[in-house]
C-alpha cells in the first residue's frame, strides 16, 4: 500500500486517476494474494465514486475531499500488522465513505 499511497499522492483528483487506481489495486490483488480482500474492497469503494460521477459534472470541492480522504485512508492502513490490526483496518475500509 506504501507504493500505492506514493503514487496517488502525485496524481490528480480526477476520475482518471481513480481509474487508474482500481486497476493497480487489481494488479496488488493478483500479485498479492494475502491483500486481495482489501484490495476488493477499496477497489469497490473507489468503483462506487468513479460510477457515481461517470459522465457527470465533478465538483472540484468533492473531488479534492474525496481524494484527500482516500490518501488519508491509505496512509492509516497497517499492512504489516498483526490479524487483529489487519481486521480493523478492513472494516474501517468497509464502512468508509469517500464522498457522500
Amino acid at each position: 500500500m506504501n507504493d500505492l499511497h506514493a503514487w496517488l499522492s502525485e496524481q490528480h483528483d480526477g476520475l482518471r486517476t481513480f481509474r487508474i487506481f482500481q486497476h493497480k489495486l487489481e494488479t496488488l490483488g493478483r500479485d498479492d494474494p494475502a491483500q486481495r480482500g482489501l484490495c476488493r474492497l477499496l477497489s469497490n469503494l473507489v468503483g462506487s465514486y468513479v460510477e457515481a460521477f461517470d459522465e457527470a459534472p465533478l465538483p472540484v470541492a468533492v473531488a479534492e475531499s474525496t481524494y484527500q480522504r482516500l490518501l488519508t485512508l491509505l496512509a492509516s492502513l497497517d499492512l504489516r500488522g498483526d490479524a487483529e490490526r489487519r481486521l480493523a483496518d478492513i472494516n474501517r475500509v468497509a464502512t468508509c465513505e469517500l464522498w457522500q
